[in-house]
């Protein structure tokens, strides 16, 4: 079965998509720790992150790092914090998280609630810094 992250591929949900190219896609998280937390995966549906090949995993880490410098143009922060947790969906993917504390990071605290217009601006904000 396919994953969620696997039908905002294929466009059978929707997404606030930040930057796309062949093999790899970035969007908002829904439920974002700070405003502009970012998604970024493969487009090759591999559950682990260090099941991907080398090179596939070598390129999302290649395509988050220009995520992250757009993300740094768009949101004031301290840095654009990364995470792998692997556990929440059965798709390789990285959090990129704008923090300028270690608590910015914190997955067990209160998620925001951003409007579906406030993720659409912020998008497409990102999107023109990529």
């Amino acid at each position: 079965m396919a994953s969620i992250f696997t039908k905002i591929i294929n466009r059978e949900i929707p997404a606030k998509i930040v930057a796309e190219n062949d093999d790899y896609l970035a969007f908002l998280d829904i439920n974002p720790l700070m405003e502009g937390h970012c998604l970024v995966i493969p487009k090759q549906e591999v559950d682990y992150i260090f099941d991907l090949e080398d090179e596939v995993l070598t390129g999302l880490h290649l395509f988050a790092k220009k995520v992250a410098a757009a993300i740094k143009k768009t949101v004031p922060c301290e840095r654009v914090g990364v995470t792998v947790m692997g556990l929440e969906v059965p798709h390789a993917h990285v959090h990129l998280i704008p923090i300028n504390t270690m608590e910015d990071m914190n997955f067990s605290r209160m998620k925001l609630k951003p409007t579906p217009d406030e993720l659409s601006e912020m998008a497409d904000k990102i999107k023109a810094n990529f």
